[in-house]
């Protein structure tokens, strides 16, 4: 389900670092004097975000200053590079001479991480090349730490038991006070626990500063939430860090007992037998790592669309060459191609009669070629999907398992190699209730373990009630054979931005896919290919 606002915590910044060659010579006595422009796409016009420095008597200037600009993978970033000799002190460019011009997208630049291209003269000739290099800005500290504890000969607090320990973890505030940021699982009637490793990012433990006070607090569970306290200490992470060579014992003192009974000495130890900081790569660390975005498309050719041949039907073509599931398919794929070096895309049907026998098929390519389902861009994508439809006959019912299943297949070759090579979307275009909702329910709980997001576009006037519990917003997603490792599905109806431009349906259905990736990779300990 979309939020309000998805691209908030979405936002990165990264610094783009500008170099030319070969740049046309605009100057009699000397060289030309070169400066670097970035202009930004607002979808009307082109805008000046910012300048570079000014080199003075070079063809080949490498800028120093680089350009810091806000990335969203959501969105198709359009920007322009321009080149001026600089021949006077006004900041107007007009009066300038102009040396080319190159257009790409943000995504394409950080995909790449250097991107190189030709510039362009008012001419429209090429002359010289720009190269961009882009850097992530990292201001905060996203590392994890991974933390196992026990107990031992821990203080018996159960009448009829032993106790049922579990941890909670605080930090101090800056007013002085404890925060609790983390409890670990209940062990059952043992005086000796051993907890289960948990991770808490760096930054809620002690906001960077590892010499912040902490403070873990044991407790002895009772089902009435009166949880007695078995016994606290402090410490620090910079002092738990030294569990990394041997494990750091702790004497657990509860202040009231030990204020009653001079002979106190403790009520057991806590004893940290593991720690270790794991370092949290963004989405952009592995994607200009060399990380592969693969993005396959699924379209909907069920009975419930209405013959294409009607003005009324959702596969009807209009004048323009559009319809819903076109403009869907056309908003999310541009976004999605800048990750993909080859550009080459599977495109596939499901829910027709498809020839030579006209039997239904639930996975059919849309060029009707099983050993060659690709197409050239989103473009051949649009051109394949046209040219199946008056070969086709709608039919049914609504199965999508058998199209998950199949790119998940892919997914899982891909997990095999254990490396961030290659990360799998799946974008879905339907226009109603589910026929197998069961082996979809289970299609997708086995998918959150491998590294594949899923986007399903509800197009038309449906009621996809049923769609919402697909999408795991509201609570993990379940099936008869468990419980999804990881939220990987994003549903949103396309009515709802049918009057909205293209991007603002990309920016929402594809706002959570870098969560999702690193997630995956997070969870498997899996580090970029190449690290900057």
């Amino acid at each position: 389900m979309a939020s309000a606002n998805p691209s908030v915590d979405c936002v990165t910044k990264v610094e783009l670092y500008i170099s030319c060659q070969g740049l046309k010579n605009k100057d009699v006595m000397s060289k030309s004097d070169p400066i670097a422009v970035l202009y930004c796409y607002d979808g009307q016009r082109w805008r000046e975000h910012q300048r570079t420095e000014k080199i003075k008597n070079t063809l080949c200037p490498e800028f120093t200053t680089p350009i810091t600009i806000d990335y969203y993978f959501e969105l198709v970033q359009k920007v322009k590079i321009s080149i001026f000799d600089i021949d006077n002190a006004t900041s107007q460019l007009d009066d300038d001479d102009f040396l080319g011009d190159f257009e790409t997208t943000l995504g394409q630049i950080v995909s790449n991480v250097t991107c190189k291209g030709s510039l362009k003269l008012k001419s429209k000739k090429l002359h010289g090349t720009v190269t961009i290099r882009a850097e992530e800005i990292s201001n905060t500290n996203n590392d994890v730490v991974g933390l196992q504890f026990k107990g031992e000969k821990l203080d018996k607090k159960d009448m009829f038991g032993k106790s049922d320990p579990y941890l909670e973890v605080h930090k101090m505030t800056s007013d002085g006070t404890y925060m609790k940021i983390h409890k670990t699982e209940v062990i059952k009637n043992t005086l000796n626990p051993v907890w289960t490793t948990f991770r808490i990012p760096i930054r809620t433990l002690c906001n960077g500063d590892y010499d912040r006070s902490l403070k873990i607090c044991c407790y002895d569970y009772d089902n009435d939430g009166g949880h007695d306290l078995i016994g606290i200490f402090t410490t620090t992470l910079t002092e738990m860090l030294k569990a990394d060579r041997n494990a750091v014992s702790y004497e657990c003192i509860n202040p009231k007992k030990q204020a009653k009974k001079k002979s106190y000495k403790n009520s057991g130890h806590i004893i940290l037998q593991k720690i270790r900081v794991i370092k949290q790569y963004s989405f952009l660390d592995y994607v200009m790592g060399g990380c592969q975005i693969n993005f396959t498309i699924g379209v909907d050719f069920t009975a419930s669309n209405g013959s294409p041949q009607k003005v009324n039907s959702l596969h009807y073509i209009g004048q323009n060459g559009r319809n819903q599931y076109l403009d869907a398919l056309i908003a999310v794929g541009n976004v999605c191609q800048d990750y993909d070096t080859d550009k080459l895309f599977p495109a596939f049907g499901f829910g027709a009669k498809i020839p030579p026998n006209y039997q239904v098929s639930h996975l059919f390519p849309l060029n009707f070629n099983p050993t060659n389902p690709y197409a050239a861009g989103i473009a051949g994508v649009v051109g394949a999907y046209q040219s199946c439809i008056p070969n086709i006959q709608l039919y049914g019912p609504t199965n999508i398992s058998p199209i998950i299943n199949h790119i998940a297949g892919f997914a899982r070759e891909a997990m095999k190699t254990n490396s961030a090579a290659n990360y799998f979307i799946l974008l879905l275009l339907t226009d109603g209730v589910i026929t197998d909702m069961e082996a979809t329910k289970r299609a997708i709980v086995d998918a959150s373990k491998l590294p594949m997001s899923i986007i399903i576009v509800g197009v038309g006037g449906a009621d996809f009630d049923a769609m919402e519990e697909l999408d795991g917003d509201d609570g993990v997603l379940r099936c008869s054979t468990g419980a999804a490792m990881r939220d990987i599905v994003q549903f949103v109806p396309f009515r709802q931005f049918i009057q909205s431009p293209p991007e603002v349906l990309a920016q929402h259905v594809l706002a959570e896919v870098p969560r999702q990736l690193t997630q995956y990779y997070s969870q498997h300990d899996i580090e970029p290919l190449r690290h900057r």
